[in-house]
C-alpha cells in the first residue's frame, strides 16, 4: 500500500531543481504581495459601515486561529508544494489533487477575469483613456496577464524582485492614501457616521463574509515555495504572524477612511477606492489630476505584481502536484533546470487567464458587475479549496505527533481541532454564500435583488458559476487520470519519503 509521505520519482528529480534563494524578508515580502488584495477595497465598502465592523470581527474569530494552525503547521512541514503536500500526507492524493487543483485555478481566473479588469478601468479613467470592448482594451489585459506569467518564469533568484518592489509599493500607497485624507478630513469635514451607521445586520453579514475571506486567506501559501527557502522552519510561521497583522491594518484603515470620504452610494467594485482617492486628492489642488494619475499607475503596477505573486505560489504547488502524478503527470511537473521555476505550468496559468478573460469580456453588464461577478467566482474556488485544506492541517496535528513544532500553537490537540473548526464553519458560510447568492437571505426572509446586486439574472450567474466549477472538477478528474503512469513509478527507499524534521529550535513570533 502507498505510504502517504512517498513521491514519485519524477517528483524527486524535480527538487534537485530548486534554488534556496528565499531569506525571511523575500518571504514575508512575497506573501503581502500575492495576499493583501487592495483592489476589493472598494468592493468591501460597498456594504456601509458594518463592513468595518465585520472586519474587525472576522480579524478577532477568524484571522487569528486561522493564522496560528497555519503558522505551526507551515513551520513542521517545510516542503515545496506547501498545501498540496500536507493535505496528501492527511487524506491521500486525489484529495490533495483537488484541494492543489481549486487554489491554483483562483489564480489565473483572478488575475484574467477581475484584476485585469480593474487595471484597465484604473488606467482608463486616470491615465489614459481606453475603449471598453476595443482593440486596446484587449491589448492591455493582455499585456497584464501576460507580464504576471513572465514574472514567474524568471528565475526567483531574480524574479522575486517584481512582487517584493509590488509590497513595498502597496504598503506606501495605503500610507500615503491614510494621511492625505486625514489632512482632507480636517480641511473638509468627514461623512457623519455614528455608532449605528456601524451596526452588524444579518443582510450585511451575508454579503460581506465572502470578500473577506477571500482577502484574509492565504498566508500560508508561501509554503508552495518552501523548498527555495532559506529556513522556512522559522522563517514561514515569523511571516505569516506579521503579515497577518499588517493585513488587518491594510484592510481595517482604508476601508474606514473610503467610508468616511465616499458616499455609500458612490461606492462600486471597480471605483471604490479611486473615487475616495480622488476626493481627498483635492487637497493637491492644480495638481490633483498629476497625483492621480501616478497613483493609478503605482495602483496598476501593484497589481501585476500580486498577480505576479500568486503565480509564483500556486504555480509551484500545481507542478509539484502533476510531478507527484496527480494532473496530468510528466509534461506539467517539471521544473527548468537551469531556472528552477515550472515554466510549463506558468504558461498553462497564462492560458487560463486569457480565455477566462474572453470569457468574461463577453458577459453583459457594467464593469462594476462584471467584476463583481468574477470576483465571486474566484472566491468560491479559493474558498472550496479551504474545505479541504483546514480539515488536512488539523488532521496532520494528531497524524504526526513526533514530527517537532518550531513554532506549536499553545493548545491541546482538542483546542487545536476547535480552532480548525472555527475556522472550517466561516469557510463553509461564505463558500455557500459565494456559490449560491441570495439563497440564506431567503432563508431569513431578507429582500434580496438579485438582479439589482449582480447586474445579471440568477440563472445567467449560476450557470458562470456552476459552469465554471463543473469545468475546473473534469478537468481535475482527467488530470488525474493521465497521471496513472507516473505515479506508478515510486522508489522504494526511504529517500523517496518526503523529510519530515527531526529537531529544530522552538521560536518566538516576537523575534
Amino acid at each position: 500500500m502507498e505510504h502517504p509521505t512517498s513521491s514519485t520519482l519524477l517528483a524527486q528529480e524535480q527538487t534537485k531543481h530548486l534554488q534556496k534563494s528565499l531569506g525571511r524578508m523575500d518571504i514575508l515580502l512575497l506573501v503581502i504581495a500575492a495576499v493583501i488584495s487592495i483592489e476589493v477595497l472598494g468592493q468591501v465598502s460597498g456594504f456601509g459601515g458594518e463592513t468595518f465592523t465585520w472586519t474587525l470581527i472576522l480579524a478577532v474569530t477568524f484571522m487569528i486561529p486561522y493564522g496560528l494552525i497555519f503558522a505551526e503547521t507551515g513551520g513542521a512541514f517545510a516542503e515545496e508544494g506547501g498545501v498540496y503536500i500536507w493535505t496528501k500526507m492527511a487524506f491521500g492524493r486525489v484529495t490533495a489533487a483537488v484541494a492543489a487543483l481549486f487554489t491554483w485555478v483562483t489564480q489565473p481566473v483572478w488575475v484574467g477575469g477581475a484584476m485585469a479588469f480593474v487595471a484597465v478601468e484604473t488606467w482608463s479613467e486616470y491615465v489614459y483613456p481606453i475603449h471598453a470592448g476595443g482593440v486596446g482594451d484587449y491589448l492591455f489585459k493582455l499585456g497584464f496577464i501576460w507580464i504576471t506569467v513572465t514574472s514567474a518564469v524568471i528565475s526567483l533568484k531574480h524574479g522575486k524582485w517584481l512582487p517584493s518592489l509590488g509590497a513595498i509599493l502597496k504598503v506606501v500607497f495605503l500610507a500615503f492614501f491614510l494621511v492625505v485624507t486625514a489632512v482632507y478630513g480636517f480641511q473638509h469635514g468627514f461623512n457623519g457616521l455614528d455608532l449605528k451607521f456601524f451596526s452588524p445586520t444579518m443582510a450585511g453579514f451575508l454579503g460581506v463574509t465572502p470578500l473577506l475571506l477571500f482577502s484574509f486567506l492565504g498566508f500560508e501559501s508561501g509554503n508552495s515555495a518552501a523548498g527555495e527557502m532559506k529556513n522556512p522552519a522559522k522563517d514561514v510561521p515569523i511571516s505569516i504572524a506579521r503579515t497577518s497583522l499588517l493585513a488587518a491594518a491594510s484592510y481595517l484603515l482604508p476601508i474606514l477612511a473610503i467610508l468616511l470620504v465616499v458616499p455609500l452610494d458612490q461606492i462600486t467594485g471597480i471605483g471604490g477606492l479611486f473615487g475616495a482617492i480622488a476626493t481627498v486628492f483635492t487637497v493637491f489642488g492644480s495638481a490633483a489630476p498629476l497625483m492621480l494619475a501616478i497613483s493609478a499607475v503605482v495602483f496598476c503596477f501593484v497589481l501585476v505584481s500580486q498577480g505576479g505573486a500568486w503565480m509564483i505560489i500556486s504555480d509551484r504547488m500545481q507542478a509539484m502536484a502533476a510531478a507527484d502524478g496527480s494532473f496530468f503527470g510528466g509534461f506539467f511537473g517539471r521544473f527548468h533546470p537551469k531556472l528552477g521555476t515550472p515554466i510549463r505550468v506558468n504558461t498553462l496559468s497564462g492560458i487560463v487567464a486569457t480565455i477566462f478573460m474572453l470569457a468574461a469580456m463577453q458577459l453583459t453588464g457594467s464593469s462594476s458587475a462584471l467584476f463583481g461577478v468574477v470576483l465571486t467566482i474566484s472566491i468560491s474556488t479559493f474558498l472550496l479549496s479551504y474545505l479541504i485544506a483546514i480539515p488536512a492541517v488539523v488532521r496532520l496535528r494528531t497524524q504526526y505527533p513526533s514530527v517537532v513544532r518550531p513554532f506549536r500553537v499553545p493548545v491541546s490537540d482538542t483546542g487545536f481541532k476547535v480552532l480548525g473548526g472555527i475556522c472550517l464553519t466561516w469557510i463553509a458560510i461564505g463558500s455557500w454564500v459565494a456559490v449560491f447568492p441570495g439563497t440564506l437571505e431567503r432563508v431569513f426572509g431578507i429582500k434580496y435583488d438579485f438582479e439589482g446586486v449582480w447586474g445579471l439574472s440568477q440563472p445567467a450567474f449560476e450557470t458562470f458559476a456552476l459552469g465554471t466549477l463543473g469545468s475546473i472538477m473534469l478537468l481535475g478528474i482527467l488530470g488525474y487520470i493521465f497521471g496513472k503512469k507516473v505515479r506508478g513509478e515510486m522508489q522504494n527507499d526511504s529517500s523517496n519519503d518526503v523529510d519530515l524534521p527531526e529537531a529544530v529550535p522552538a521560536i518566538d513570533l516576537q523575534s
